[in-house]
């Protein structure tokens, strides 16, 4: 695979960052993970648009342009010759300076700008028709860190917690907040069905006036989710939600770039519903799948 990395492509094995780099040195920068269809990233423009948000409310940069990036996306996507395609775009800090102002004899490294292709996850048969089960995993989602609710390099904890479920063969961790609500899944947002209304977790930039911060991403894949369900006439309730509520939920699934709509039949032990895949589950997976077709085949 190709490799873009700040204007050039590369073959995966050229590529280089220098050590002095802020992503590098202490994780300082975002990402992106995207998924593509028929040649075309799926809402592309709402991923750029969630990165340069962050990057100025945690003073990455203070106005990103997103054209550029647009491009370089486009542009790894076709060097790869990939229709279908898991994308990574990762922007870093470069230079950074904690104590002081950089003198004018320092060395100053610029932004890494990094795109990254592959195939598409290949899932095993039956994961989206007969669902999976999920593990909880504690309160690692805390509201007085800024950080939380964007996607940040910091992704250890979260990748520690999804090898943590995976050894307990569950497909996702489920993180609580500090006040032990709901948060998300590790790498995926969390929806529950009960009595036919949809209900989340609140997302950053979705609190009510003088509310603490949400350490909630605002997934794109997630916000597609419920604009389908709206336009379904579901009701749609976004507050917070316990424990409690997921295991006594009708139905649950997560949402991602990669899965896209991905069902929860069982928390650790504990079946939910009926054990099978729920009819709003089902009805709202097919209608992303559809719309990210048409809007990825959209001239």
């Amino acid at each position: 695979m190709k490799t873009y990395l700040n204007g050039e492509m590369l073959d995966d094995t050229q590529g280089l960052i220098t050590g002095r780099d802020a992503g590098f040195l202490h994780g300082v920068g975002l990402f992106e993970t995207m998924f593509a269809q028929n040649g075309r990233v799926f809402r592309l423009d709402r991923h750029l648009q969630r990165l340069k948000r962050s990057a100025a409310e945690l003073g990455l940069a203070a106005d990103i342009d997103t054209a550029p990036l647009a491009d370089a996306v486009n542009q790894t996507l076709a060097s790869n010759g990939l229709s279908e395609a898991r994308l990574r775009l990762t922007v870093t800090a470069g230079t950074l300076s904690l104590l002081r102002q950089a003198d004018g004899d320092a060395v100053q490294v610029r932004q890494t700008v990094c795109v990254q292709a592959d195939e598409p996850t290949a899932f095993a048969p039956g994961y989206f028709d007969h669902g999976v089960r999920v593990r909880v995993y504690g309160q690692g989602a805390n509201p007085f860190d800024v950080t939380a609710g964007h996607k940040t390099l910091n992704y250890w904890a979260r990748l520690r917690s999804l090898r943590q479920a995976a050894a307990a063969d569950c497909a996702e961790a489920i993180w609580l907040s500090v006040t032990n609500h709901l948060a998300s899944g590790a790498v995926s947002n969390i929806f529950l069905v009960k009595d036919g209304a949809l209900l989340t977790p609140i997302a950053r930039g979705e609190e009510k006036p003088e509310a603490l911060p949400a350490p909630v991403l605002p997934g794109v894949t997630r916000e597609a989710v419920i604009e389908l369900a709206q336009d379904d006439q579901i009701e749609i309730k976004k507050q917070m939600l316990t424990v409690e509520d997921l295991l006594e939920a009708d139905e649950v699934f997560l949402t991602n770039s990669n899965w896209k709509v991905l069902p929860v039949v069982a928390v650790e032990q504990k079946g939910i519903g009926d054990g099978e895949v729920g009819a709003v589950t089902k009805q709202l997976r097919q209608a992303t799948l559809q719309k990210i077709e048409e809007e990825t085949t959209a001239v």
